[in-house]
């Protein structure tokens, strides 16, 4: 699996999650005479970490490669240095 598909997958897993948690809980709310049970508090909660770490992780990660990857062509360490070459996906 090439790295646009894997971001792809994570984008679009952790959006769904976050979709699903919202409308369980517009669900639960007014289907419920206005209470939300802990279950569902609780899968709620489960879907904003997991599309928390997604989205974070993957900032994080896309930004000290870039970080690496300016400082070793600005030291003239390596020259220009591809997408290609960085990943192992062979």
């Amino acid at each position: 699996m090439k790295r646009h598909h894997k971001d792809l997958v994570q984008y679009l897993t952790a959006t769904m999650s976050i979709i699903s948690g919202i409308t369980l809980a517009f669900l639960s709310f007014f289907l419920n005479q206005h209470d939300i049970e802990d279950s569902i508090l609780w899968y709620i909660a489960q879907t904003f970490v997991y599309a928390g770490s997604i989205f974070g992780v993957s900032a994080y990660v896309n930004t000290k490669v870039g970080e690496i990857r300016a400082m070793l062509t600005d030291n003239g360490i390596v020259n220009n240095i591809t997408e290609n070459e960085l990943s192992d996906d062979d």
